[in-house]
C-alpha cells in the first residue's frame, strides 16, 4: 500500500481504494494500452470535436499515469521518463474533467480497442477514485443522494406514485372496458416484481400504461412495489460503489418480502448492466431469482403466442437506437428487432448498428451534469445524422436515458421525429381478444 507523508488525507484514502481495486484485471487494462490512438475514430466524443483530449486513449492515461507513479519502480525513479503524474490538484481536476465531462463509459473504442483495454471499466475506477475527492458532478451526485434519500432519484413521495398508479389504472380499465385490468401493488407471492424509471411516472406516465396493457394481454402475475421499484443506479455511474450496493440491495430485499418469482427490468441500459450483471458482485451473493429485461420478456410473450401483433396498426417508418449498456454490456441484441419486425410494417436499422451502434451522447450520467451539457449536445450530433439518414419517422429505444437524450437531439437538429420505447410500440400493436 502506497503511504507518503506528503499525500494529504484524500489523496491517501483514494490510493487506499486503489489498493483495494488493483487486482490482476486492472493490472492487466492499465498496462495494455499502447497509446496508438485509433480509438478515437470510434468516440462520438472524438469525432464530434476532434479535440485530441477527448481521444479513449487519454482518458485511460489519467489513472494508468496515476498508476506508474505509485505501484512502478520507474515511475517512482524517473516519473517523467516515463510519463508518471503525482496524484496532485492540476491532475485531480483534469481527471475530474475528461473521466466525468468527456465520456459515457459506452464502451465502443473497447469493442475496437487493437489490444481490447476495457476502457469503461478504467473510465469507473477512476471515477471511484474521485469520489473520495468529493468530486464527482454535483448533479450526478444530487441524483443519487434523492435515490438513496426518497428511494427514487425523482423523488417522488410514495403518495403521490400511489396516486398515479391509481388513476393509470382506471384508465386502463376503461380503454379495455374490463374492471378487472390491473396494475396491482405491493401484493405478496406474484410471479413478477416490475420496476419502473422514476422518469415514468413523474414525466412518461403512458409508458407505465404500454406494459400494463401488454401484461394484461399475456395474463400475467405481476406486480409493482410502491416502496421500492427503481431500476436506475447511477451510483454505478458515479463510481461509488457504496452507493451502488445499497440501491442494489434494497431491490433485493424487495424481492425477498414480496416472495416474487422474477425481477424484470424496464427498459433502463445502465439499470439493466447495474442490477443484472454488477448487483451481486456489489452485494457479494448470488440472486436467488431470476432477473431479466422486459426486452427479454415481451420477445418471449411473442414467440410463445402469449400476446398476438398486428404489424398494420404501427405503419410509420421505425428506426432502433441501440442503448450501449443494454447492447453492448448486456448482451440485449436481437430481441428488440425481433419484437419491431413482428409489431411494425416497416423496420430500417441504422448504420452502424448492434455493437457498433454509436452513443446517443446522455449515458454515463451525462443527463444529470448540467456543466457538460453543451459537449454531450455537441457529441450527439453523430447519432442525430445517423437517425436522419434512415428517413424514419420512429426511432424506437429501450432506455429512458436514450429517450431523454434522443428528445434534445431531435429538437437541437431538428429531426422531426417521435421517440418511443419498446412497450409503446408493442402495446399499440396489440391485438386483445
Amino acid at each position: 500500500m502506497v503511504k507518503k507523508k506528503s499525500l494529504t488525507s484524500k489523496q491517501q484514502k483514494a490510493l487506499e481504494l486503489f489498493d483495494r481495486k488493483l487486482d490482476g484485471r486492472l493490472r492487466t487494462h492499465l498496462n495494455s494500452c499502447v497509446r496508438c490512438g485509433l480509438c478515437g475514430e470510434s468516440c462520438h466524443y472524438f469525432l464530434t470535436g476532434k479535440n485530441d483530449r477527448f481521444i479513449p486513449g487519454r482518458k485511460v492515461d489519467q489513472i494508468s499515469r496515476i498508476y506508474r507513479r505509485y505501484y512502478t519502480i520507474l515511475g517512482r525513479l524517473v516519473p517523467k521518463w516515463v510519463g508518471a503524474k503525482d496524484l496532485d490538484n492540476k491532475s485531480i481536476e483534469e481527471m475530474a474533467d475528461l473521466i466525468f465531462g468527456a465520456c459515457t463509459m459506452c464502451g465502443r473504442c473497447s469493442i475496437h480497442c487493437s489490444v481490447g483495454v476495457d476502457v469503461s471499466f478504467l473510465v469507473r475506477t477512476a471515477r471511484s477514485m474521485l469520489v473520495e475527492f468529493d468530486l464527482v458532478s454535483p448533479g450526478l451526485q444530487s441524483t443519487i443522494d434523492t435515490a438513496i434519500q426518497t428511494g427514487n432519484n425523482m423523488g417522488i413521495p410514495r403518495e403521490e406514485f400511489v396516486d398515479t398508479l391509481e388513476w393509470l389504472e382506471e384508465d386502463l380499465q376503461l380503454e379495455l372496458d374490463d374492471k378487472e385490468a390491473a396494475i396491482p401493488r405491493d401484493q405478496k407471492g406474484k410471479h413478477i416484481l416490475y420496476t419502473l424509471n422514476p422518469r415514468e411516472p413523474k414525466f412518461f406516465p403512458l409508458s407505465i400504461s404500454a406494459i400494463a396493457k401488454i401484461y394484461y394481454a399475456a395474463k400475467e402475475d405481476w406486480v409493482i412495489s410502491t416502496y421500492t421499484y427503481d431500476v436506475t443506479n447511477y451510483a454505478y455511474y458515479s463510481g461509488d460503489d457504496a452507493g451502488a450496493r445499497e440501491l442494489t440491495q434494497r431491490l433485493y430485499d424487495e424481492m425477498k418480502k414480496l416472495e416474487a418469482d422474477m425481477l424484470v427490468l424496464a427498459e433502463c441500459g445502465h439499470g439493466f448492466r447495474a442490477i443484472r450483471w454488477e448487483g451481486p458482485r456489489w452485494i457479494e451473493k448470488p440472486y436467488p431469482f431470476k432477473v431479466i429485461s422486459v426486452i427479454e420478456l415481451i420477445a418471449e410473450y411473442i414467440r410463445s403466442g402469449r400476446i398476438k401483433l398486428d404489424p398494420s396498426k404501427n405503419q410509420k417508418l421505425v428506426t432502433l437506437h441501440d442503448p450501449c449498456n443494454l447492447v453492448r454490456a448486456g448482451g440485449i441484441i436481437e430481441e428488440q428487432r425481433y419484437i419491431l419486425n413482428k409489431a411494425v410494417e416497416n423496420f430500417i436499422e441504422m448504420t452502424p448498428n448492434r455493437v457498433n451502434n454509436y452513443c446517443c451522447g446522455g449515458g454515463g450520467g451525462q443527463l444529470s451534469m448540467s456543466e457538460y451539457n453543451e459537449r454531450r449536445i455537441q457529441s450527439g450530433g453523430i447519432k442525430a445524422e445517423q437517425i436522419r439518414k434512415t428517413k424514419a419517422r420512429i426511432v424506437a429505444t429501450p432506455c429512458h436515458n436514450c429517450i431523454d437524450q434522443l428528445m434534445e437531439l431531435n429538437k437541437e437538429y431538428q429531426l422531426g421525429v417521435e421517440i418511443k420505447t419498446i412497450s409503446e410500440i408493442v402495446a399499440d400493436a396489440l391485438v386483445i381478444k
